[in-house]
């Protein structure tokens, strides 16, 4: 069952008390620093003009993970992080983040996160793959820090079909240590944004050249965790497609130009199956470990599969750029 996570208006509950002053982000002891002035408020673009990513938030999330456990976590005004020069995710690429949304209901203004507790799964997995400290921490805390830091900036949430308050959960090596070693102190941090549609052309259909010369991952790699080493080597040819009137990268992989993902996202295709003659959605598989579990990808499988009256095969599998161009015709 798909269901997004309700924000009420109460304060976080307290967690058991194990949580507390151990290797658990204790959600009981959260405090809550607010903006002392609403200029960042009263300069916000006009929602139609907002820009993905550009317009941050009165308040920040942050908690520290330093001697082998998580500090109290705290709601602070949003402002710049003060870093050594040597810290390793500034050399090394240790960092990892998540993109999460929070939604106001058309219907009541409530405050909804969207299957919250997958995003949680994959940011530890993804400090797993960094072999970062703090993995372990509880799930259900740092979701509950969060929703409280929605329901601080509720304000910011935009209304409307489209619109939502973007939330960008991200944890950083902070030792001051150059020697290239697993990371023993740590910042996690969250942000938020209010955001439209992604693209400049709404949600009108994007222009996408298929790139055979660059790779965004590869099995035994890093693609399966939502990691910034990830997205730094796709920029240029992301400017390259720009500069060619391209809205973005299909990424493909290996001799047969097996088709893995576009851009930063997952992607399905619709087909008339030209051996079964049915209508397939396909997607690529997660076995290889090159294609990131985005939660919309999965969310869009369960769906498929659990309408009884939708007679369309619903695939994980590899799609090539051959195969895509006999279905076209």
């Amino acid at each position: 069952m798909l269901a997004s996570t309700f924000l009420g208006r109460r304060l976080v509950g307290r967690l058991p008390t194990r949580c507390v002053g151990r290797r658990w982000i204790s959600s009981g002891q959260l405090t809550v620093e607010r903006q002392g002035d609403n200029s960042l408020f009263d300069s916000r673009p006009p929602q139609e003009e907002l820009q993905f990513g550009t317009t941050l938030s009165d308040h920040m999330l942050v908690v520290e993970f330093e001697n082998g456990k998580w500090s109290v976590p705290k709601i602070v005004p949003q402002g710049n992080l003060s870093l050594s020069p040597a810290a390793s995710c500034l050399h090394y690429g240790l960092q990892c983040f998540e993109g999460m949304k929070a939604y106001k209901a058309l219907t009541d203004n409530s405050l909804r996160l969207f299957r919250p507790d997958m995003n949680m799964k994959r940011l530890q997995n993804s400090m797993k793959r960094l072999s970062m400290p703090g993995a372990d921490f509880d799930t259900r805390a740092l979701t509950e820090c969060i929703a409280e830091l929605v329901r601080v900036d509720e304000r910011w949430i935009p209304q409307g079909e489209g619109y939502s308050l973007y939330l960008r959960p991200t944890v950083i090596a902070t030792h001051p240590f150059l020697g290239l070693a697993a990371p023993t102190s740590l910042l996690l941090y969250v942000i938020t944004s209010p955001v439209g549609p992604y693209y400049k052309t709404g949600f009108q259909p994007v222009k996408l050249t298929a790139d055979t010369h660059y790779v965004r991952a590869w099995p035994g790699g890093t693609g399966d965790a939502k990691v910034g080493g990830n997205y730094a080597p796709t920029m240029k040819p992301q400017a390259m497609a720009v500069d060619q009137g391209y809205s973005q990268v299909l990424w493909l992989f290996g001799p047969n130009d097996e088709i893995t993902e576009v851009g930063a996202m997952n992607v399905f295709f619709y087909i008339i199956n030209k051996e079964t003659q049915r209508p397939e959605l396909i997607t690529a598989p997660l076995d290889r470990g090159d294609i990131l579990p985005g939660v919309t990808r999965d969310s869009i499988l369960h769906l498929a599969r659990n309408w009884n009256d939708l007679d369309i095969e619903v695939s994980e599998r590899w799609l090539t750029m051959a195969e895509l161009q006999q279905a076209a015709q």
